[in-house]
């Protein structure tokens, strides 16, 4: 058994300039999980596979495709691959959601 403390972990460097955490990365899967801060968003991006989040705390307005969306703690939410997106936090507290690409890319992400 493999047990993984988020605290444990480096925040990886990335275009966004978010807390980025990978914790779960596997030939299969890639697992991150993501702080944006109050007032942070990502950049609008495209991933060359499926991506799904699930919202661990917050609130956060997600955008997939022509789609933009409050959404808050405990829901999922499915983003194609090939599709721009993007999250904004536009609250008071932190966002933090798990991004969980399926299967894992072998192509970069590519930043608007």
């Amino acid at each position: 058994m493999k047990i993984v403390e988020i605290a444990d972990v480096k925040s990886s460097p990335n275009p966004h300039g978010v807390d980025a955490r990978k914790i779960y990365d596997t030939e299969n899967a890639l697992t991150v999980h993501m702080t944006i801060k109050p007032g942070e968003s990502l950049k609008r991006h495209i991933t060359p596979v499926d991506v799904f989040f699930y919202v661990l705390e917050g609130e956060g307005i997600v955008e997939v495709g022509e789609e933009r969306q409050l959404v808050k703690k405990d829901s999922l939410i499915e983003s194609p691959k090939n599709i721009v997106h993007c999250w904004y936090n536009e609250s008071d507290s932190d966002l933090r959601i798990l991004v969980i690409k399926v299967p894992k890319p072998l192509q970069d992400t590519k930043i608007l």
